[in-house]
């Protein structure tokens, strides 16, 4: 799956997802210049082999739940059995392996801003370590430039959807607790099938989806591994800054065509990155000529992802 290279109309059509991934077909058929047929089996082959999904993502900021970093390390023959594990809880929102199977990093939402729930982690005997830092704030607004640089700018400013309408913290609804399950794994679900699986009419599941989304709590996001863009190299990336610089370090990288991901934590780190390039060479190359040389930069901790054993969706 991960060796599969994309085409050019494959790339346009994951760009156009992450810019809306409920735009229906026949709009970005239509933005592409192609037909609303194409552009359904298109994505079908992908979905379907595995190669990407969309799936939907809760702004944890505007549900009032805590997001945990917890980094375990141990055996590696423990690692792919309890990767999955955790891949299969609900208050899993991202596992991945690193280190060639040593270590397993994860993301717990955790409701009403409670602790991570470790209880039972550490008493494993497999696990030699166990670190858990809050992790306080996405900074990066965009996604990474490797899967959003296919549109132009036309393109993608008549198949992006208006801005959220509101910042202020909300309280999920019963039915918001069946739906967002659902979207996450499968965010392009009919209204129909939504229905069906939370037990709700179709008019008010459609009406709280539209909400949700018009609201900014809902967002979408495409799951696409980057070795099929051809970028082999991911590492994660821990680093202590000082503290005066920590805000022009963060804004710094999260404008890197290199940055998936950044964001501020607690912990001896205070800012932790993830760095996607071509190969080795180019990572190397990204850590020692850009971060290391960044002002406020004082100590960097780096480890290769393996593997991700879940995004945000469910496992299929």
């Amino acid at each position: 799956m991960d060796s599969v290279t994309l085409d050019v109309l494959d790339l346009r059509l994951l760009h156009a997802l992450q810019l809306d991934g409920r735009a229906p077909f026949s709009k970005i058929a239509d933005v592409l210049g192609v037909s609303d047929r194409t552009v359904a089996r298109r994505f079908g082959r992908l979905r379907s082999t595995g190669i990407a999904r969309v799936a939907g993502v809760p702004d944890s900021r505007r549900t009032g739940h805590a997001e945990w970093l917890v980094r375990l390390r141990g055996l590696p023959s423990a690692t792919a059995p309890l990767a999955r594990a955790l891949a299969r809880r609900p208050d899993t929102a991202w596992v991945t392996v690193l280190s060639s199977g040593t270590e397993i990093i994860c993301i717990f939402r955790v409701a009403e801003e409670g602790a991570a729930p470790l209880d039972g982690l550490g008493r494993l005997p497999q696990i030699t370590e166990v670190d858990a830092q809050r992790l306080l704030r996405p900074v990066m607004d965009h996604r990474w430039l490797g899967r959003t640089s296919a549109l132009t700018a036309e393109q993608i400013a008549a198949l992006r959807p208006p801005p959220a309408a509101d910042a202020s913290p909300v309280r999920l609804t019963e039915l918001d607790r069946r739906l967002l399950p659902a979207l996450a794994a499968d965010g392009r679900a009919a209204y129909p099938d939504l229905a069906q699986q939370v037990g709700w009419s179709e008019s008010a599941v459609r009406r709280r989806l539209e909400e949700l989304r018009r609201t900014g709590v809902l967002q979408l996001d495409v799951e696409v591994a980057p070795r099929s863009f051809g970028f082999c190299a991911q590492c994660l990336v821990w680093l202590t800054v000082t503290p005066a610089q920590l805000s022009s370090v963060a804004q710094a990288l999260a404008a890197d065509p290199e940055a998936a991901f950044v964001g501020t934590t607690t912990g001896t780190h205070n800012l932790i990155a993830i760095a996607i390039c071509l190969d080795a060479n180019a990572l190397h190359a990204y850590l020692t000529d850009r971060i290391s040389c960044l002002n406020g930069v004082d100590r960097m901790e780096t480890a290769m992802i393996i593997s991700y054993t879940k995004r945000t969706a469910p496992s299929l």
